[in-house]
């Protein structure tokens, strides 16, 4: 399994944006375009529903060394055979998430300041999520935090950090040179016309 510190495009499959019936052919385009972590994000589904679509993913994103991360329940991990789990500001702590899950995995934070990063790197996540840099649709209530801050967090924060909220390859190159190396896409990859060829964008330019 890539190690976390080697990914560098995440893209979550949002079943905001993504039929249920159409879970496992997005997987599927996102990990033949290059992807290097994923995630599976389904508010308002049933936990044994979200246990369901994680299970019919892993035969797609293990063969590719893909790790798959479950957001908000990291009981899932108990039943799953999932690489890691993500929580919010308001969900877990960090040794919370991993004693729910109730075996070693990656463990990743949202946050939304340098205050709230440096707090899960105390915690000892393995990875922030940054954000959101832009308005998103995603998460229409959150408020912007903008580029500001970018340059300063890769200085003072070890783990990677995946900045997300409103990127998109339109706007990847004026985020990197605020000073990210990583990226979060969801919208932009899962609305794009072909997502296998779009992903493959965001990575070359990632890696360019």
């Amino acid at each position: 399994m890539k190690l976390i510190g080697n990914c560098f495009l995440y893209a979550i499959v949002d079943t905001g944006y993504v039929p249920e019936r159409d879970v496992l052919i997005v997987t599927r385009q996102l990990v033949a375009g290059g992807i290097d972590i994923l995630q599976l994000r389904a508010k308002g589904y049933l936990k044994s529903r979200i246990a369901s679509l994680a299970l019919a993913m892993l035969p797609i994103t293990k063969p590719a060394s893909v790790p798959l991360i479950v957001n908000d329940y990291p009981d899932l991990l108990r039943e799953v055979d999932a690489d890691g789990c993500h929580v919010g500001q308001e969900d877990f702590s960090v040794a919370e998430a991993r004693g729910l899950a109730g075996r070693n995995c990656i463990v990743g934070k949202s946050t939304h300041s340098l205050k709230q990063a440096e707090l899960a790197q105390q915690e000892g996540a393995d990875y922030v999520g940054f954000g959101p840099l832009f308005p998103t649709a995603t998460k229409p209530s959150a408020a912007a935090v903008g580029l500001d801050q970018v340059g300063l967090l890769h200085q003072k924060i070890k783990l990677p950090i995946f900045c997300i909220g409103g990127v998109k390859l339109g706007n990847l190159s004026e985020i990197m040179r605020a000073g990210a190396k990583r990226v979060c896409i969801v919208s932009d990859l899962l609305c794009a016309s072909d997502v296998s060829a779009h992903a493959a964008a965001v990575k070359a330019a990632l890696e360019a």
